[in-house]
């Protein structure tokens, strides 16, 4: 058989793949620069130069389908894809030189430009036609890991027609196993990441606070901003960074100047604006920050000469966090959960701030709990970092999308509603708010309906126009009663039968909130109460919580059983180092949803479960100090026959050993 000399020659094999196909050139696919106009707009600036000024020009395009496909060849198998044994790499010389790694590079910057949320990549390489190999990618999201290798499908015979591409794509579709490995190789990735940039910038004398200001606004400043007439003005980046010391050139100066444009062209009221600038003003204040200085090593790979000390971080942060999460459009929305995830451990310890993150399976678990859909209507009164709110809007999406198609017109408005009308959070404390408004407005929310405020002195026209039926809660445990005066205050504050759910002590259904406990059930209905594992919040605090759920706006009938559910063993085993999987977490998570709705007909695993042990439904008393599991478990103390038998057993064994010692053996 004829060795290939030419890439051309793979070129020639594919076309005759597409005619076997049915598929006709420029009708079905394009070459190179005949692809559509659209699609060359959204590779503009991914053209394989240094300059990188033009638009990317893959071999073959696909734009038939629901999602276009993108195709790179090369000459020889050995060209098919570079990468080490943990990652694809996207170095010049990768994606130049290997199909693989450039198919994937151009279908990243065809959804980072906000014109497409899904690419099929498909990389083609060989010697001749018994040595070509081909591999295949569903692309979900801009990170450089945001991609599903489709192992089975080593041809191409799927772009056959829509029947077949449709198949495909149920193939492609991400499922919870899929999910759940994204967020816990992210989770993974980003703890080494933020322990290092910890390390960087406590050695540059920046407290804790100060991280989180530098991270979000970091973050806001590295993003795009398009002007009235759509132009874009690309983010920051580490090269725009001079170190220069003239006040108006200075490395803080140019980073706080472009939040600010970045916040007005997002429309965000002057009152808050002025609020958040303030707080990102930090990264500005201090002059010695911006002078070159000897780069610290997790960044001297990137900076060809000495750097600032904001320089360092930027960079930082852009090549180790800005490229993984970055892109908002993919077709699982992990920014939320990477961004918290990273945010936990960017706070240090925690308690420099007096702050606890609710982990993002927890938030997501209890917005499912509360059945938020798209019409919700959701409000946090302790919001911290937004992570419940950030749940609650990936579902309301979701459900969005369910109903009336992905990208849809409709789909698009009612998601466009969600994030700037159905969110409401309030926060006090004016870093975690500037954080929380940041978080949002990453996540597209214009208005970041976010409000710096002290949750109980908030005009009432706050919460009589927002109209909540939904309340998701992580209090301050330091606050009187634990927190329980927030749930109190939200539920009054709901539409009747809108549903709350709170994480909390649960010293405080016990006897240390009895004065709040008494006034809810005075108005509202305990529905349920789900103990939590002790080490929930590791590696911030270890304290023994409980999950209460109620009714708002209908007195407690005590002629009704209360849902009480123990769900200490949630399959995960916290250290202060990592979080490990030890008994099937992501089924128990959501397990956890069907036993709240359905109690002891839960269709769930006998092997996970034993509903008797772990699910009761019992009466309250009006006391408000009887709210935890472990008050309504009933122990039964009437022996059994295998008792019995053990007892007999234990005795007979004892005789014995007597017998023996007594003749000396």
């Amino acid at each position: 058989m004829q060795k290939w000399t030419l890439e051309d020659d793979v070129n020639d094999y594919v076309k005759q793949i597409f005619n076997k196909l049915g598929l006709k050139k420029q009708i079905d696919y394009n070459v190179e620069s005949s692809m559509s106009e659209y699609l060359k707009d959204s590779l503009k600036g991914s053209a394989k130069t240094a300059s990188k000024s033009n638009f990317g020009k893959p071999d073959f395009s696909i734009e038939k389908y629901q999602i276009p496909v993108i195709i790179e060849n090369k000459l020889h198998t050995k060209k098919l894809i570079n990468q080490n044994k943990d990652n694809i790499k996207f170095d010049d010389t990768s994606i130049s030189n290997f199909a693989v790694n450039g198919s994937l590079y151009y279908a990243r910057n065809m959804i980072a430009s906000a014109k497409y949320s899904e690419v099929i990549a498909i990389g083609i390489a060989g010697d001749d036609i018994k040595t070509t190999e081909i591999s295949v990618y569903f692309v979900y999201g801009t990170g450089e890991n945001a991609f599903k290798f489709m192992s089975k499908y080593d041809n191409l015979n799927f772009l056959e027609n829509n029947s077949t591409f449709s198949e495909f794509l149920n193939d492609a579709k991400l499922t919870d196993d899929d999910k759940h490995q994204i967020l816990i190789t992210s989770q993974e990735k980003l703890q080494i990441y933020a322990k290092k940039l910890n390390k960087l910038m406590h050695n540059h004398n920046i407290t804790a606070p100060q991280r989180v200001l530098y991270v979000s606004g970091m973050l806001l400043a590295m993003q795009d901003i398009k002007d009235k007439n759509e132009i874009v003005g690309y983010g920051l980046t580490s090269d725009d960074l001079k170190g220069l010391m003239l006040e108006n050139e200075r490395d803080g100066v140019k980073i706080v100047g472009r939040i600010k444009e970045f916040l007005k062209n997002r429309s965000i009221p002057q009152d808050k604006l002025n609020l958040m600038v303030a707080s990102f003003s930090e990264i500005s204040k201090d002059p010695q920050r911006d002078k070159p200085t000897k780069n610290n090593t997790e960044v001297a790979k990137f900076l060809q000469k000495d750097a600032s000390i904001n320089k360092q971080i930027f960079t930082f942060i852009f090549e180790n966090i800005y490229k993984q999460i970055d892109g908002f459009g993919g077709h699982i929305d992990i920014m939320g959960e990477m961004y918290s995830e990273f945010l936990k451990y960017a706070l240090g310890d925690g308690k420099e701030l007096g702050i606890v993150l609710t982990p993002p399976y927890v938030t997501k678990m209890m917005a499912q709990i509360l059945d938020i859909d798209k019409d919700s209507k959701v409000m946090d009164l302790a919001t911290g970092s937004a992570g419940f709110l950030i749940s609650a809007m990936e579902l309301m999406c979701e459900n969005a999308n369910q109903i009336y198609a992905k990208n849809s017109t409709q789909a698009n408005q009612a998601i466009e509603i969600i994030k700037k009308k159905n969110l409401l959070g309030v926060e006090l404390n004016a870093e975690m708010y500037t954080l929380a408004a940041t978080n949002m407005i990453l996540r597209g929310d214009g208005s970041a309906n976010i409000q710096k405020a002290n949750t109980f002195e908030t005009p009432p026209e706050l919460y009589e126009s927002f109209n909540a039926n939904r309340i998701l809660l992580n209090p301050p445990f330091s606050f009187e009663e634990n927190g329980m005066p927030f749930i109190k205050f939200g539920l009054s504050k709901m539409q009747n039968h809108g549903l709350g759910a709170i994480i909390i002590q649960d010293s405080a259904g016990s006897g240390k909130a009895t004065k709040s406990n008494k006034e809810i059930l005075k108005r509202h209905t305990l529905i349920a109460s789900i103990k939590m594992p002790t080490d929930l919040f590791l590696p911030m605090a270890g304290v023994q919580t409980s999950i209460y759920i109620f009714k708002a706006g209908v007195a407690h009938d005590f002629e009704k059983p209360v849902k009480f559910i123990d769900f200490r063993n949630d399959g995960y085993k916290r250290t202060q180092r990592s979080l490990q999987e030890i008994d099937n977490p992501t089924q128990r998570y959501a397990d956890i949803v069907k036993i709240y709705k359905a109690g002891k007909s839960a269709k769930v695993s006998d092997e996970l479960w034993n509903l008797d042990e772990i699910y009761i439904e019992d009466f309250i008393t009006d006391s408000g100090n009887d709210w935890n599991f472990d008050q309504h478990k009933k122990i039964d103390a009437m022996p059994t026959l295998s008792d019995f038998k053990k007892s007999v057993s234990d005795y007979l064994a004892w005789e014995v050993l007597q017998i023996l010692q007594k003749d000396g053996l």
